[in-house]
């Protein structure tokens, strides 16, 4: 579906990634290694939805977001590698371990989002991500998923 294997464009995204505006939280990926890591990438945009809430005048997104983009990521790294038909099987979190939140990301950041898989034992996915921006850490986390079938 992509021309370079390493990356997976916004298209890819979407056919691997259930998820939609404005729920879908990376834009693209690079550094694809089937079965081992991947690097969600976002450009943080001032007109996104939570912004207007959190907080007004002090916009900063929310730290379950940034969770839920190393969550997504893990997703399409696992959709990808096990090639899911999409429609038929969704990865969905088990569990979320060890989260750290170190700095704030704010509108006009630019996210890179390395998930590593770390081992699959029964069907389990486990995982390391990180949320990077500009070269600082911005936060990080273990998390679980596994794929399951979606109901008609």
């Amino acid at each position: 579906m992509t021309q370079n294997a390493d990356h997976i464009s916004p298209e890819e995204v979407r056919y691997y990634l259930p998820h939609r505006f404005p729920f879908l939280m990376i834009d693209r990926a690079e550094n694809f290694i089937v079965d081992k890591s991947i690097t969600g990438i976002k450009a943080v945009s001032a007109n996104e939805p939570y912004f207007s809430g959190h907080f007004p005048g002090n916009p900063v997104m929310p730290g379950v977001l940034l969770i839920e983009a190393m969550g997504q990521s893990g997703a399409l790294l696992s959709s990808k590698s096990l090639n899911l038909e999409p429609g038929q099987q969704t990865i969905m979190f088990l569990g979320v371990e060890k989260a750290k939140f170190r700095r704030p990301v704010v509108p006009g950041d630019f996210l890179h989002i390395p998930v590593t898989l770390l081992k699959v034992r029964r069907n389990i996915h486990f995982y390391e991500g990180e949320v990077r921006s500009n070269g600082h850490l911005c936060a990080q986390c273990s998390f679980s998923a596994m794929a399951v079938a979606n109901t008609p």
